[in-house]
């Protein structure tokens, strides 16, 4: 009996099948008739083991075993290849815990834009910095001495911006 779920199982099986298949990915030692997996669909049945081991609860399983043996949460996360606070936002708690911090965490980024606005008022520190020729931090010394206007740009969704505006000096 595999420890495995049925779907990681299959998924495990058929990129086996796949490399026995096709594993030559160089066509070193075949005739010109036999054809290659094609990159596509190598990096499907890679992508779809990757998918379905992430969702396998045979990881969260292993982890409450390890917790239950004594083992440390440095441990685990070294075991997983994770820091010990990403292993614990991955498998800390129950179930209900785990799946509302997972959906908190989706959540977030569907709401959360791609990229940053572009029709802020004034300029960027990095923008700024480099108008003027001088490093960020730069910037910053400027503003706390008073040489420069700079404000912070709150958005509706919450996201801060500090703006720069080297056009209009606060003092001389």
């Amino acid at each position: 009996m595999s420890f495995l779920s049925d779907e990681t199982a299959r998924a495990l099986a058929e990129l086996v099948a796949l490399d026995a298949l096709h594993g030559d990915v160089t066509g070193a030692g075949r005739s010109d008739d036999e054809t290659d997996a094609s990159p596509l669909e190598r990096l499907r049945g890679i992508r779809a083991l990757v998918a379905a081991l992430e969702a396998d609860p045979a990881s969260l399983a292993s982890v409450r075993d390890a917790l239950g043996a004594g083992r440390t949460w440095s441990q685990i996360a070294d075991a997983a290849g994770l820091s010990p606070n990403a292993a614990k936002y991955r498998w800390a708690g129950d179930d209900d815990e785990i799946a509302a911090r997972h959906e908190a965490s989706r959540k977030r980024k569907r709401d959360r834009p791609s990229s940053a606005p572009t029709e802020l008022p004034g300029l960027s520190v990095a923008e700024a910095a480099a108008k003027l020729g001088v490093t960020p931090q730069a910037i910053y010394q400027r503003v706390t001495r008073g040489l420069l206007r700079a404000e912070t740009v709150e958005l509706p969704d919450g996201r801060k911006y500090k703006r720069v505006f080297p056009d209009e000096a606060s003092a001389g």
